[in-house]
């Protein structure tokens, strides 16, 4: 017991480590010392901001096939904004010509200039400017249609559908381009510039002082696959949303190592699709709450972690199924293992995937240890044996088998009710989708119906002893945590159903040990008694 209990401290520990650790990283990065010079007005050794002078400045959008330019020739301009003020933000949509080449799936630049008004970009020694690409390659999404009807839920051009295969990378359009200027008034120490922004900083010397320039910064965060456009060979023109905004400098750095983690997970072997998850919990969300959710995260995956020790040695030493729901445990199994597949077959973050299928194979090892299997191998054909019950979890069996049977009258018409409206009014990839999303939707929606059959148990044995209370503890907490996140994150509105309709059980449950007193003659959920213990040390 004290090693255990040593165990979970070094765990809980680490983790208070963790949390400090990541607070004082995430402090280094929006905290900029300041030069120190600059109090005094001198010089020496200080960059200053060139916006200080309050220059009139110009932004100006070209677009081009090469990746650079050195004249005015084979570009088009798209977007001129005059008398651009830096502190107002806009948004403005125009159209773009798309070139031959782009239409064979090659790359379109953008380059996005920020000069003085009424001079070229290229006559300007004071401008500054970056380049983004408009185009990037993907698998585009599986075509969705009326499984009766055969209706498609898009309209595709039928010689683009013979010439590009369903597993070929196209050309998408990138229909958004945010761009960002820096416009805090800040004295950088040039002995100590961070490295993020020196990307970023062209410097001039003006007199005795060094000047920054106006820090341009191209927000690849807001790029998200939902507003990807395939590009067909006929297109000639598409739209594109330029947004504006002014950025301070710790968003600006903070931006910085964001985009730089999800190009590191991309180089790592992440698609588009995968890095667009990552991009969404920075975009989608006020960077208050995100302050917020990572706190809550990091409990929440401290208190998985005990969860998950506790449950792992609860049903490791589990002897006897007395007062435990075998239907509750099969079911819990059957929602995980299709949660799972459901994911997989929507193309899921390996993120959310990985963790999944751990828990599937865990679920599995229960319903394994719950039946009391064996797997004896004649062969290669596995031979399947089931353990004896005796009558006290005989007893148990007929109570869940009786609260399955009042269940069964609610649960199954609502369930094949649901699939049956699915079919006749959502459009799916093919009927293996279909079936996949009928199941899910059935646990999200009724899946809280399968613990009460654990609840009816408890009320017939009149005992919650059986119960493993540590990891349920555990669990209670993230339920709660997943209440805040309810509020925080965008979901599906049936997932945040979900999350509240585990607090009502769990209130149930915490009633139940509250109503049905502590009897040391009961088993306790490792099949031992308080009495038997007793004797075994005597």
């Amino acid at each position: 017991m004290l090693s255990r209990s040593s165990f979970t401290s070094l765990v809980v520990g680490v983790f208070a480590v963790y949390v400090a650790h990541t607070c004082w990283v995430m402090y280094g990065i929006v905290y900029t010392r300041p030069c120190p010079a600059a109090a005094d007005g001198a010089a020496g050794g200080c960059i200053w901001p060139y916006l200080a002078r309050r220059p009139k400045l110009q932004l100006s959008v070209y677009t081009t096939t090469r990746s650079s330019i050195g004249a005015e020739s084979n570009i088009d301009l798209v977007l001129n904004v005059e008398d651009f003020d830096i502190e107002s933000k806009f948004e403005r949509t125009v159209n773009v010509s798309v070139p031959k080449k782009t239409r064979n799936n090659g790359t379109l630049y953008a380059f996005v200039f920020l000069h003085h008004a009424g001079i070229l970009p290229w006559h300007d020694g004071k401008q500054v400017h970056i380049v983004s690409p408009l185009t990037t390659y993907m698998v585009p999404k599986p075509e969705e249609i009326n499984l009766l009807t055969g209706e498609s839920a898009t309209q595709q051009i039928e010689a683009e559908k013979q010439t590009n295969a369903l597993d070929e990378p196209v050309s998408h359009w990138r229909s958004r381009l945010t761009l960002n200027v820096m416009v805090e008034d800040f004295v950088f120490d040039g002995s100590s510039l961070p490295a993020d922004v020196h990307r970023y900083m062209k410097t001039v010397q003006l007199g005795k002082t060094v000047h920054y320039l106006p820090i341009l910064f191209i927000d690849q965060l807001s790029n998200r696959v939902k507003d990807l456009m395939v590009i067909n060979r006929s297109t000639t023109e598409l739209p594109l949303t330029v947004s504006y905004d002014k950025i301070s400098l710790g968003k600006l750095r903070f931006w910085i190592h964001m985009q730089d983690a999800v190009y590191s997970l991309q180089q790592f072997g992440f698609s588009e699709k995968d890095a667009d998850e990552v991009k969404g919990i920075f975009v989608d969300t006020n960077l208050y709450f995100l302050a917020l959710t990572f706190f809550v995260a990091a409990f929440h995956l401290l208190f998985d972690f005990l969860a998950f020790k506790n449950d792992i040695s609860f049903w490791k030493k589990k002897r006897s199924m007395i007062g435990m729901s075998t239907k509750a445990v099969l079911w819990r199994c059957f929602s995980t293992v299709v949660i799972f597949l459901f994911l997989l077959d929507e193309q899921t973050s390996l993120l959310v995937l990985i963790p999944a299928g751990v828990g599937a194979v865990i679920e599995l090892w229960k319903v394994k240890k719950a039946l009391k299997m064996t797997i004896r191998w004649q062969g290669l054909r596995p031979k399947f044996q089931f353990g004896a019950c005796n009558d006290s979890e005989k007893k148990t069996e007929e109570y869940d088998a009786q609260a399955m049977k009042y269940l069964s009258y609610l649960l199954y018409p609502l369930c094949i009710g649901g699939a049956g409206y699915s079919l006749l009014n959502v459009k799916y990839k093919s009927w293996y989708s279909w079936l996949i999303n009928s199941f899910v939707n059935g646990v999200y929606a009724f899946g809280f119906l399968f613990m009460l059959p654990q609840l009816f148990v408890n009320y017939k044995m009149k005992s919650v002893a059986h119960l493993p209370w540590k990891a349920f503890t555990y669990k209670a907490f993230n339920t709660f945590i997943d209440d805040i996140f309810a509020f925080i994150i965008t979901m599906p509105t049936s997932h945040r159903l979900a999350c509240f309709r585990d607090d009502v059980v769990f209130l149930v449950y915490l009633y139940q040990r509250w109503l049905y007193p502590v009897d040391k003659s009961r088993v306790n959920e490792y099949g031992e008694s308080y009495e038997e213990k007793s004797k075994k040390k005597s």
